[in-house]
């Protein structure tokens, strides 16, 4: 097997703790997949990891006013893009953070940049375009549940705005994942590119819808509803119905539906797995895993009552270890490795 790169990049050593210490620390699952990826691709997906976590964090400081995380986002895109030359320090946001990773990573991330600012141009350019939509997307969020709560619930309005959020937060990912690897490992293989970056956004949307399907009872008790109140209310029901486990039954079908939807989108994100040269199997397990998770937990969610809110719907460790093991004792047997997916029964365009 061969993975070779074809664009240099600066490497940081392997031993460097902001990519490894640090960001098993705050990656939870994610270090799994990093830590498979080949070495000319790790660094930059990575630090692009670290960055969009230190931005995901700024945002969720709830005990800093509002006016506050917007300037400090704003910041950090713009030292992120090259145009803000004073350093940034976030140390009245890593004060007020309960996990002694996110504190570090608050503390260290001009440590973040400089590692970024080793990259070559082409990289830095990619690592800024998939940060700053994510931004977008997290200032958006902000605005638009500030002052939310459990007594006031806020909603996304209608199904473009959610498919904008799932794309702004995670299907510009599946565009960053593609560009980084075509450009390092398999820039000339004979592949249909348009359609490589349309799966790879559908994969990423796919795995955040995981996310707020498999989150709603949380988010509604933090008053946000990303469920779009349009389809709520043709079935009879407002964000605040669903509180009440009482509703379930009502909600039901409608709830499946975007299951449904987050199994097309992982199906998308298996065929876009399935379409890497076979002979790059790190890239391919780094996908293949969380695919296989998220089609887990869709399986779990489909299964439970989703308004209790005293269920946790999570795939254990002993089930990721398995998903892991049978990846790579069926790697080999192509037919026998693409049915790791289940075949879903239908299937949603985007």
């Amino acid at each position: 097997m061969s993975e070779s790169g074809y664009e240099a990049a600066a490497i940081p050593h392997p031993q460097s703790p902001l990519l490894t210490e640090l960001l098993r620390d705050v990656s939870r699952s994610f270090y799994l997949t990093l830590r498979v990826l080949p070495k000319h691709v790790r660094p930059q997906i990575g630090l692009a990891y670290l960055l969009a976590r230190a931005t995901d964090t700024i945002a969720d400081t709830a005990l800093v006013p509002l006016a506050d995380r917007l300037h400090a986002l704003q910041a950090l895109r713009e030292r992120i893009a090259g145009t803000r030359l004073i350093p940034v320090n976030f140390g009245a946001f890593a004060e007020r953070q309960s996990s002694e990773g996110e504190r570090m990573l608050l503390e260290r991330v001009e440590e973040a940049l400089g590692v970024f600012n080793r990259f070559t141009y082409s990289d830095q350019q990619r690592v800024r375009e998939v940060l700053s939509t994510i931004t977008s997307g997290q200032e958006l969020d902000l605005k638009r549940f500030h002052g939310a709560s459990q007594k006031g619930i806020a909603a996304l309005q209608t199904e473009a705005e959610l498919d904008d959020y799932t794309y702004r937060v995670a299907g510009c990912v599946g565009e960053f994942w593609t560009r980084i690897t075509r450009a390092h490992l398999f820039p000339v293989a004979p592949l249909d590119d348009a359609k490589l970056l349309h799966d790879g956004v559908r994969f990423g949307k796919g795995l955040q819808l995981v996310n707020i399907l498999r989150d709603l009872p949380r988010d509604l008790r933090q008053g946000r509803c990303y469920l779009p109140e349009e389809r709520l209310r043709a079935i009879g029901l407002h964000p605040a119905d669903l509180l009440d486990t009482v509703n379930e039954p009502e909600f039901r079908a409608l709830y499946h539906t975007y299951l449904d939807k987050a199994t097309a989108h992982l199906a998308a994100g298996w065929e876009y797995t399935n379409s890497l040269p076979r002979r790059f199997i790190r890239v391919r397990l780094a996908c293949a895993w969380p695919v296989l998770i998220g089609i887990k937990t869709v399986e779990k969610l489909r299964a439970t009552n989703i308004l209790d809110p005293q269920l946790t719907v999570k795939v254990s460790r002993g089930e990721v270890r398995g998903i892991i093991a049978s990846s790579l004792l069926r790697y080999p047997w192509a037919e026998s490795w693409r049915r790791l997916f289940p075949a879903p029964e239908g299937r949603i365009s985007s």
